[in-house]
């Protein structure tokens, strides 16, 4: 099977889901591509779409969530969005390079693609079987203005909420969020040297990472957690580890503020390990982020969340039981503290976690993918189909 993953890099967690499935397609031995599809029109615009999106979740949150908002508003309306016509443009392109590369199946985790391939659909070119992969625990605005051929949604619960905005229920499939094969090891919590870092034995470490965009108030939640270490003389047991993920104007500002006080790094490929030697994880709650810890299985706190999809993903997680609020302020360094002391709420999170997070979602979308392409794109007959594992596609 060829398959073409379409994304962008608005955001780390939607190229983080299309590498994953990416990696679990050639494993099981078939040939995958992965490209954000504003390259075939020149690589500066593929840069200035995701440097946008970056700059404005960094700087101005707020107008962030009002973009947000403003697509709440505007999917009420009988009439298709300006995301819609704006991907128009890249029509061209994507059906001169479909045309000299084949694919059996398009996989994107990310709306712009689907609205690419929407609009092409409605034009009737001869495209490939699709499928939408929701990287967040909502359905984001305009979704249901696609026309995929598979939507994959995070959980059962979340398939009302897609069906209720117009996407077909024999189109939807809570499959849950890919996340890498590394996060599915499980827990260890020996590791004294990591990727340069040393970590000592016995210590407990407290990991805070802003997703990979460095967002979030990381440097006023870390001099609060420092000082409430420092008055209980908890500093010697308890360590900070910072991710700052490609905000490098953050990670020069945390070295220089607190310099060996805690340990800063940047962009890291080995967030699994992270947290596996960590006892406690606080994040803002990006849809992709959440999931990782909660395959790895880690108590997890969530900062206050870039309003919009976020705002929907903390609270999903906060009312299954998988995680807890934690407010950039001295009660919120209070609640840090309580949740490592007290371990039978941490071990209560984390079965939540087990319960409600399928950690093989990776391998069912990949089945789903299989038994799209062995009936070129008829669903129809999948309910009862199974992935590779042996386990049924849906269930």
């Amino acid at each position: 099977m060829d398959a073409l993953i379409l994304s962008c890099g608005t955001g780390g967690g939607h190229d983080a889901a299309g590498k994953a499935v990416r990696e679990e397609l050639i494993r099981r031995g078939h040939r995958a591509v992965m490209m954000n599809p504003y390259v075939l029109r020149g690589q500066g615009l593929a840069g200035k779409i995701d440097h946008m999106y970056i700059a404005t979740a960094q700087k101005a949150p707020r107008a962030f969530g009002a973009v947000y908002e403003a697509g709440e508003l505007y999917r009420r309306l009988p009439f298709r969005s300006p995301v819609y016509y704006a991907n128009q443009a890249m029509i061209s392109q994507m059906e001169e390079y479909l045309g000299a590369n084949h694919f059996d199946v398009v996989i994107m985790p990310h709306l712009f693609p689907a609205e690419i391939m929407t609009n092409m659909k409605r034009r009737g070119m001869d495209i490939p079987g699709t499928m939408f992969l929701a990287t967040d625990y909502c359905c984001i605005p305009f979704t249901e203005e696609t026309d995929c051929d598979a939507y994959v949604v995070p959980g059962e619960e979340l398939a009302d909420e897609f069906a209720g905005r117009g996407i077909p229920r024999e189109k939807i499939y809570p499959l849950g969020i890919p996340v890498d094969r590394s996060f599915r090891a499980g827990r260890r919590r020996s590791v004294p040297v990591l990727s340069g870092v040393h970590c000592q034995f016995g210590k407990r470490y407290i990991l805070i990472a802003g997703g990979s965009i460095g967002a979030g108030k990381i440097d006023k939640l870390i001099g609060l957690l420092l000082e409430r270490a420092e008055r209980e003389a908890l500093r010697r047991e308890t360590g900070i580890i910072v991710i700052c993920g490609n905000n490098q104007e953050l990670y020069w500002k945390l070295k220089g503020q607190y310099g060996t006080r805690i340990i800063v790094v940047g962009h890291t490929d080995c967030m699994a390990d992270y947290l596996r030697i960590s006892s406690l994880y606080i994040t803002k709650p990006g849809g992709l982020s959440s999931t990782e810890a909660a395959v790895c299985g880690i108590p997890l706190l969530h900062m206050p969340a870039i309003p919009g999809c976020e705002t929907h993903n903390a609270r999903y997680f906060l009312e299954h039981g998988m995680s807890a609020p934690c407010e950039v302020s001295e009660g919120g360094a209070e609640t840090v503290f309580r949740m490592l002391e007290d371990e039978q709420a941490c071990a209560g999170m984390v079965d939540c976690q087990s319960r409600y997070i399928r950690r093989d979602a990776a391998s069912r979308i990949c089945g789903l993918a299989e038994e799209m392409v062995f009936f070129s794109g008829n669903l129809s007959n999948l309910s009862g189909l199974t992935c590779k594992d042996g386990e049924n596609i849906i269930n």
